[in-house]
């Protein structure tokens, strides 16, 4: 697992044992000071999501943390057919961080609502999936199944996965193939439409504008960044792959940077991630222009780390005097 420090917030929290509070208990929690809406019916009791590829469909985690008390969790990609991913060795730790290249594995489309939306359903939180594909017919062809399936409320449209060759990330990186999966898309779902963008491009705003202009209603960034781990000893890459997609605390000033960008370009709400490592971390994408962030590397140090993250937040917002979430995002002075 990562280990190292960023800034003041890497270690944090210990873990929990409370259970997770499921929808049918009819304990969920009433409208807090840190709500939020991301608009076209997405409504979050708290700006902290946790982020694709790090809670699988959450089932695991859900017997560590309450889930209710973030506004949800995103799940592991879904494609339209099952995939292995790429062979071992496909993850490695680096310092402050980890590399992967896992390339997308999952159940399929027909297996996630089969198998996993039953248990998604149930929980007392918004579930975003995740979406994944070779073409823009497959991205289209998955929303399609999904849109008849009840217990969802969003779709994350993965448009940057850096170890997948010739697939999301090609269409991530051009303006104009985001615009027209993400107008292709909005014909098709009214269902809130988030995009995930790559950081491994030249002006990762560019390509939020087109996403905001085909129809997206938000954007969620930044995606891994493209690194590679070597073994000197034995002359090997650390990844069967090569390369592979740098996370964790390392990350986290290229992230900032992307979310201040791209704050500053478009109207739809940002989502923000890359090296949240507790409550600091997560107040200064808020600051930098994030309406919502998301927590990835470290749910598999901390199991309940966004369980945790949301309740500082709420407190923090709950305090007498405390400004409002939505005067707080974007408040960075820079003058």
């Amino acid at each position: 697992m990562p280990t190292g420090k960023s800034g003041n917030s890497f270690v944090i929290v210990p873990l929990s044992t409370t259970p997770n509070t499921m929808k049918q208990q009819e304990t969920a929690k009433p409208t807090t000071r840190a709500a939020l809406s991301l608009g076209r019916g997405l409504e979050l009791r708290s700006p902290v999501l946790l982020a694709s590829g790090t809670v699988s469909y959450g089932e695991e985690l859900s017997r560590l943390s309450d889930l209710s008390r973030i506004g949800g969790i995103v799940t592991k990609a879904i494609s339209l057919e099952p995939r292995t991913g790429n062979p071992p060795q496909r993850i490695a730790e680096t310092p402050s961080g980890m590399i992967n290249a896992i390339g997308l594995a999952n159940v399929g489309v027909e297996q996630f609502i089969a198998e996993k939306v039953p248990f998604l359903r149930e929980l007392d939180t918004a579930v975003i999936v995740n979406i994944a594909g070779r073409s823009i017919d497959d991205y289209l062809e998955v929303v399609a199944r999904l849109e008849g399936v009840e217990g969802l409320n969003g779709y994350e449209i993965n448009l940057s996965c850096p170890n997948v060759k010739g697939e999301c990330m090609i269409m991530g990186v051009s303006c104009e193939a985001t615009f027209e999966i993400v107008s292709k898309l909005r014909q098709i779902t009214n269902r809130h439409l988030m995009i995930k963008l790559t950081p491994n491009v030249t002006s990762i705003s560019s390509i939020a504008l087109a996403a905001e202009e085909a129809g997206a209603d938000s954007v969620s960034l930044i995606n891994t960044v493209v690194g590679m781990a070597i073994n000197y000893k034995t002359r090997r890459p650390l990844l069967k792959n090569i390369t592979g997609g740098l996370s964790g605390p390392a990350i986290k000033p290229i992230a900032l940077a992307k979310v201040w960008e791209v704050y500053n370009a478009v109207k739809i709400p940002v989502v923000g991630m890359g090296g949240i490592a507790g409550f600091e971390d997560a107040m200064e994408f808020l600051l930098a222009g994030a309406t919502a962030l998301q927590i990835g590397t470290m749910n598999f140090v901390y199991p309940d780390i966004g369980e945790k993250v949301a309740i500082a937040i709420e407190e923090f917002f709950s305090a007498p005097g405390a400004p409002s979430l939505k005067e707080y995002s974007g408040s960075l002075i820079t003058t």
